[in-house]
């Protein structure tokens, strides 16, 4: 059975730096466009980051761009989220998903897209 699992998470000050990981079990995620979530409560999980398979492309929000890095190692079924300058804003649960394999590029922010999701890693960040 397909799972991911996420790591890394924690508390940080602002300005900090976190970086998540998640790996893949159970069936080959290297043709597959994979991503990251976020989510705190009372509101929608929101797109944070995408990156397709071959590592070439990748998306992210706004909030989060130019602080944010996306990459993942096929050769380990992993990916992988650095977080710097972060924000209290930041704070969420963080979700690492996949797809089955390629899908849409326009669709990447779309929650419903993606197949597979890990059971999240908190981020705390405080001012």
């Amino acid at each position: 059975q397909a799972q991911l699992v996420e790591s890394g998470g924690g508390t940080v000050q602002a300005g900090g730096s976190l970086r998540l990981s998640c790996v893949a079990s159970g069936r080959a995620f290297s043709y597959a466009d994979m991503g990251w979530f976020r989510q705190v409560p009372g509101k929608e999980r929101e797109f944070v980051a995408a990156i397709g398979w071959n590592n070439n492309d990748s998306e992210y929000r706004d909030s989060v761009k130019g602080r944010f890095t996306i990459s993942r190692d096929n050769a380990r079924n992993a990916q992988y989220l650095q977080m710097n300058s972060l924000k209290p804003e930041d704070t969420a649960v963080y979700y690492c998903t996949s797809g089955k394999g390629v899908f849409s590029r326009s669709t990447w922010a779309v929650w419903g897209s993606y197949d597979y999701w890990g059971q999240g890693t908190q981020v705390t960040v405080s001012s």
